[in-house]
């Protein structure tokens, strides 16, 4: 079953939780983009103590684009956060965060740049829930996807069939079909989303194709 899921790439809390409101009624998750402007240019919200008392019905999945996440790991792993995922180029720590997020009880995702090879997966297939391959690189919303993605999505799911894959970036109805054809299980969907003039629909069309 394909998952379609919001993505926020905000520069400020107010502007998150009206973006949360907005997806509550139609989608099950909402993907939450966190750039602290080292890893990359982009800088958006960051700061995990607002979320401390934050409700909604949606499930929330923390996308950190952050340089050395092991230095903030334990901040995000609260109460409305159910999986954190962090950047295999980050860090050389992933042993210890995969370790540190299931402790916490949260499902654990690796996710990797356009560039960088699928098979740095390899030694983790095992050992997180989710693969997250980026396909624009990492920054702000509305970016083209990278086709190269499609190969990776194949190859992976050729070499581990359970795998959850989830596709970040440049998603549209286009490039959603290809995803789901090449094994693709999510698909983060952001400025396609916000910019439609019928949310629900714009979901429905993307999880239907």
């Amino acid at each position: 079953m394909i998952e379609i899921i919001p993505s926020i790439n905000v520069s400020d809390f107010k502007e998150l939780k009206k973006q949360i409101k907005k997806v509550e009624p139609y989608a099950k998750w909402a993907h939450l983009d966190v750039s602290d402007g080292v890893f990359t240019k982009h800088v958006s919200w960051h700061d995990p103590k607002e979320l401390v008392g934050f409700k909604t019905k949606l499930k929330l999945e923390v996308h950190l684009m952050v340089d050395r996440p092991e230095r903030e790991i334990v901040e995000w792993l609260i109460k409305p956060v159910n999986r954190v995922i962090f950047h295999q180029e980050a860090t050389k720590s992933h042993e210890l965060l995969i370790d540190i997020i299931h402790k916490a009880k949260k499902e654990a995702g690796m996710a990797i740049r356009p560039e960088t090879p699928w098979l740095k997966f390899f030694p983790y297939l095992d050992k997180v829930e989710l693969l997250q391959l980026l396909a624009v690189n990492p920054g702000p919303s509305g970016q083209e996807f990278n086709e190269e993605i499609f190969h990776k999505i194949g190859h992976i799911r050729h070499i581990a069939p359970r795998a959850v894959i989830e596709i970040d970036g440049g998603v549209n109805k286009s490039v959603a079909r290809r995803c789901i054809h090449e094994g693709a299980s999510l698909l983060v969907a952001g400025s396609y989303l916000f910019n439609a003039k019928n949310i629900k629909k714009a979901i429905e069309e993307l999880k239907n194709l």
